[in-house]
């Protein structure tokens, strides 16, 4: 459902020149399976979900969403997919249920379908309390929560989650962990960052570490466990991102 072929985005800085945010990443994420990207502040998580998402455009290569390339057929992707970007970008003037509302509505969701579906989003994440708050009253948790609503109102067939449960209360988290596994159930394509291995490793059937914009291992939690002898996660990532800290 998302297949990417050396896909690139180099920025360039004045103080430290070229930037390979995403080096060349080819990656595969197939229906039915979550797949999870791991990396440090810095590493390309974001650049690259933001270059599926169509909201950047590469430097070269490229990637298919849906069935989709990213650069030829950037509309119909967006149709596709639901993205959640760690900078919010909510109205301060809209309350919580106008926003998520007004995005059914971009996404062309029928008014009598879209009633239920908001009411069935407002339910599953626990927002009817502040439904009529304006967002610029909203705590931060709040915020995310009506960003992740969004997110899910045109019930995607792929979603690409940076880091979901970031600033979300323990109750708020499982409800989100609990949603990302239905989705995976009902055969969608979920792609996920996280820096909360516990998560990584409880949701994830394939893994990413990516380090200065490259994909330096990808395989099951078992495989990267094979092959680096070592049992936990975290263990896993440190000893992989210290052989390469160099490059």
């Amino acid at each position: 459902m998302i297949t990417t072929s050396n896909l690139t985005k180099i920025f360039r800085d004045k103080k430290r020149g070229e930037v390979r945010a995403v080096d060349q990443v080819n990656i595969k994420c197939r229906l039915g399976r979550v797949f999870g990207l791991l990396g440090l502040n810095g590493a390309g998580k974001t650049t690259l979900m933001r270059l599926l998402s169509t909201t950047l455009k590469p430097t070269s290569g490229t990637a298919k969403v849906a069935g989709y390339d990213i650069i030829q057929k950037p509309e119909k992707v967006k149709e596709k997919i639901g993205f959640l970007s760690n900078d919010t970008g909510l109205y301060n003037r809209l309350t919580a249920e106008e926003t998520v509302t007004y995005f059914g509505r971009l996404n062309n969701i029928e008014e009598s379908e879209l009633k239920g579906r908001v009411e069935e989003i407002f339910g599953t994440f626990d927002m009817d309390e502040f439904r009529q708050t304006r967002i610029d009253k909203l705590s931060t948790g709040m915020k995310q929560k009506v960003s992740i609503a969004r997110t899910f109102v045109n019930n995607p067939e792929v979603l690409i989650l940076d880091e979901p449960t970031l600033g979300l209360d323990v109750v708020t988290s499982r409800s989100i962990i609990q949603f990302i596994k239905e989705s995976k159930k009902l055969n969608k394509c979920v792609l996920f960052s996280t820096h909360i291995m516990w998560e990584a490793e409880k949701l994830c059937d394939d893994i990413a570490i990516i380090h200065k914009g490259k994909i330096l291992e990808v395989g099951s939690l078992n495989e990267l466990q094979a092959k680096t002898g070592l049992k936990e996660l975290d263990d896993i990532f440190v000893e992989i991102i210290g052989d390469n800290r160099g490059e």
